[in-house]
């Protein structure tokens, strides 16, 4: 199909939306990097809307206004994630080494481990002390707090790192942040002891607390217009805070429609969707059961299995958009293009479409007519080509309840990396997309 970028067909008040929308995105994503943070912004949200929602351990959030008669129409659900690829702190990450102080970490997620070195990071998260209070823990947000970085090997000494490959140019178990290089007036443990002596002044916690934390490393960098013509975004964790956010967007700002809508906003999706946040979990019968009570409906197994199985999910994802740099990769008539709308994408998978959910095509036919009736700018994208790699959604495990299910979300440069790549047009679309998708 001949289809034409974005800034090609819309309109100057369109544009102008864009660009409004946009900016709010940024801000949002700024200010939001955990998932945690991310639940607690957008709870925020639907409480000024006056949504119905549920929340599931601060990290996994459920959405939705209950209205039509689910056991016979079913649900209009997006399903996204807003974890993302990041550093955590180890249960005892403290180590003094070479006269500094180091956090001992474990990345999460499929990061490559190379781009977080030599970039400010900032900490975010919560401590659980031995009194059981919960200390919020953020540094280094604002310009006049530190930050903490993971040094690189400087070029002149690294000739046997650079013929390593990619993958091994520092291990996992070397991937920890600088975190100070003061002495305490201590005998032993000195630099240690200096910023243990830091945390409990300003924090009030002791080491042993840290056990019960959960601490992430995050780019200590705000969203940013990219391009002289202002025309992307980028940004951390927009793999899938994108998508979450412009369902979070289109729940709010629904006019009409006669199914009830539901946003859930997934963790864990980035290992697996695997524990109790994740989508393998029965969080999505929890809301249908929540659902079927605000409605007067006794929810029986009988009228949870109709709900499910009349039901409808759009999982909300990013795809890879063509790179410039590296446009091997891609069968680019299949490809998703950044600036040409909303992705639908009817499998995902590795080789054989391993471990995918594949939509059926009478599911891709409904959701093409919704778009197309609603002037949503979409397109079609695989996630490059055959046996060249792949990666996996929530669909799959959607699909897994009765729920037919298809992925749709936005293209996006640099996937996984500190700083991913989205366009301003794609943003809006998605919005736009989902919008139309929950008032169908």
């Amino acid at each position: 199909m001949d289809k034409k970028s974005g800034w090609e067909v819309l309109s100057e008040k369109e544009l102008s939306e864009v660009q409004k929308f946009a900016e709010e995105y940024m801000d949002f994503m700024s200010k939001n990097k955990t998932e945690r943070e991310f639940v607690q912004a957008s709870m925020e949200i639907a409480e000024q809307w006056g949504l119905s929602y549920r929340v599931f351990h601060g990290k996994t959030l459920g959405i939705f206004r209950p209205q039509g008669n689910p056991v016979e129409e079913g649900l209009r659900i997006i399903a996204a994630h807003v974890d993302a690829p990041r550093i955590d702190l180890k249960p005892q990450p403290v180590l003094e080494k070479e006269n500094f102080v180091l956090f001992n970490t474990h990345y999460y997620g499929g990061i490559k481990k190379y781009q977080w070195l030599s970039i400010p990071l900032a900490l975010h998260g919560v401590v659980i002390k031995k009194d059981g209070t919960k200390v919020e823990i953020r540094i280094g947000e604002n310009e006049r707090e530190p930050v903490l970085t993971i040094p690189d090997l400087l070029p002149h000494l690294s000739r046997k790192q650079m013929e390593k490959k990619a993958t091994e140019i520092i291990e996992g178990e070397n991937l920890d942040c600088i975190a100070g290089s003061k002495p305490a007036k201590v005998k032993e443990n000195r630099f240690k002891k200096f910023i243990l002596d830091l945390l409990k002044k300003n924090y009030g916690i002791e080491e042993e607390d840290l056990i019960s934390s959960e601490l992430q490393l995050v780019p200590a960098w705000n969203a940013r217009e990219v391009g002289i013509d202002r025309s992307l975004i980028g940004a951390y964790g927009q793999d899938d805070r994108v998508c979450s956010f412009t369902a979070l967007k289109a729940i709010a700002g629904m006019g009409g429609g006669n199914r009830t809508p539901v946003v859930i906003l997934y963790d864990k999706e980035e290992i697996g969707s695997t524990g109790n946040t994740g989508a393998t979990s029965r969080i999505i019968e929890d809301i249908v059961i929540e659902v079927l009570e605000e409605l007067g409906i006794e929810p029986t197994y009988k009228n949870i299995r109709k709900t499910l199985n009349a039901s409808v999910c759009l999982s909300a994802d990013v795809n890879a958009g063509v790179n410039p740099l590296f446009p091997e990769v891609h069968d680019t008539t299949n490809a998703a293009r950044l600036g040409y709308g909303l992705v639908l994408t009817k499998y995902t998978g590795h080789r054989g479409k391993g471990g995918t959910n594949d939509a059926h095509a009478e599911l891709v036919y409904e959701i093409r007519r919704i778009f197309n009736e609603n002037n949503v700018l979409w397109q079609t994208g695989e996630l490059g080509k055959v046996d060249e790699g792949g990666g996996g959604t929530v669909a799959r495990f959607i699909a897994e309840f009765g729920i037919d299910t298809i992925d749709s979300g936005i293209p996006l440069l640099a996937m996984h990396s500190p700083f991913e790549i989205s366009s301003k047009i794609d943003v809006y679309q998605a919005y736009k997309g989902f919008r139309a998708f929950l008032e169908s």
